[in-house]
């Protein structure tokens, strides 16, 4: 497994069969035990180096550690850490080792026929390039079969689907999501993502026909998310989620395929120095955005600093370094989807002690009257978004539509 055969030419002097890594490494053990100091071995890793330490030494504080001084997911939502109880984490096994396939996917030379939007779609405008393309559907499949094999899910609500899927009587949880968020990104290796929320099943609904009680057990309202998540598809696969006690990172270990708590207790700071919107629409904004952009990039408003832009036009990706990074991420018109996007989110936000508003109100305080409602969004530090909001007019109600 570890040596390579070097094939020789006539003017070579190389032997035929070359041993590339030290004799020592053929025994050693699975899950990082690659010399005797676990944390030091990452070095290389720089600066999550770091991040994977505050890790361990905090899983050392709540037990449930591996062996190797990290912790994996499933070890973090045992009984040693956040003890969510058994079914939840049969369902988290399933959804990792859907994302784990996503990943790969999405990174696959061989994917690049799922990933394009075709001439005529393209033609016909924002319209068409909305609708599900190949690779949005695969992802969506595979999440289906994944939630439907843990027999933990008894409704999945998706983007991908018109109506809810009702998977079985007896699942504990509702599963509402977005399978591949920045899809039609993936030709220029932009970020991607997997948004998802998990509700318990409301039982009182048991007796109701199948259709409708699988559409209103998919729209509770945000206030009822027992979990929620993204997976980040990027330079690494990290998947952040919360339990309802704080958010924490995640990063997919290839090797093993863990997902390794690298970012625990993450909060995002107060105020940050970022805002993320496509402002190459800004004449099409109301006053108030445009007065409360033009404010913050003068270094005018409650914070001196001047604000800088950061746009990558994939939710999951600006919405994760916001996270870290604090600011603002925001999409001002009617387009991103209450059910299944801003309320996943905006739990995950104030877990981590930000915000998720509309604009005007909370979030998670809208009750969702259809699956697919369609609202403005603004996620991120508190202060910056309740400074926002003092603005009053930030949704954009004009929308013109846009061809590219």
């Amino acid at each position: 497994m570890y040596s390579a055969t070097v094939i020789s030419n006539p003017i070579s002097n190389y032997p035929k069969k070359t041993n590339i890594f030290p004799p020592n490494l053929h025994n050693f053990q699975p899950r990082f035990n690659f010399c005797a100091k676990p944390i030091e071995r990452m070095a290389f890793l720089g600066g999550l180096r770091l991040k994977i330490s505050a890790g361990a030494a905090a899983a050392d504080s709540g037990g449930g550690v591996g062996g190797d001084g990290f912790q994996t997911l499933t070890e973090y939502m045992g009984r040693g850490g956040e003890n969510v109880g058994d079914e939840l984490v049969v369902l988290y096994s399933h959804l990792e080792y859907a994302c784990r396939k996503i990943a790969a996917l999405v990174a696959s030379p061989f994917n690049s026929g799922l990933a394009k939007t075709s001439s005529s779609a393209a033609a016909a405008g924002s319209a068409e390039r909305d609708k599900p393309k190949p690779l949005d559907i695969v992802a969506n499949d595979i999440i289906l079969s994944s939630l439907k094999n843990s027999g933990k899910v008894c409704v999945m609500a998706s983007e991908e689907d018109d109506a809810p899927v009702w998977l079985a009587d007896d699942g504990p949880f509702v599963v509402v999501l977005d399978p591949l968020d920045g899809s039609r990104n993936i030709d220029a290796s932009i970020p991607t993502g997997t948004i998802f929320g998990i509700y318990k099943r409301l039982v009182e609904l048991d007796h109701l026909p199948l259709e409708e009680k699988a559409t209103l057990n998919s729209l509770q309202s945000g206030t009822k998310l027992i979990a929620s998540g993204y997976v980040l598809y990027s330079s690494a696969t990290i998947m952040c989620t919360s339990f309802g006690s704080g958010a924490h990172a995640f990063t997919l270990d290839r090797s093993t395929g863990d997902f390794i708590l690298t970012h625990p207790n993450i909060k995002i700071p107060p105020r940050g120095q970022i805002y993320s919107v496509n402002d190459a629409r800004y004449f099409d904004w109301p006053e108030g955005l445009r007065k409360y952009i033009d404010t913050v990039r003068q270094g005018k408003g409650e914070n001196p600093k001047k604000y800088s832009a950061r746009y990558i036009c994939s939710l999951v990706a600006d919405f994760h370094r916001t996270l870290l990074y604090g600011g603002t991420a925001m999409n001002p018109r009617d387009h991103l989807r209450l059910v299944y996007e801003a309320n996943p989110l905006s739990f995950l936000a104030e877990q981590a002690g930000g915000k998720g508003s509309d604009g005007r109100v909370r979030i998670l305080s809208l009750q969702p009257v259809k699956l697919h409602q369609r609202l403005p969004l603004f996620l991120g530090s508190s202060k910056d978004i309740e400074e926002l909001e003092s603005y009053g007019d930030v949704q954009q109600k004009v929308n013109p539509g846009y061809d590219v």
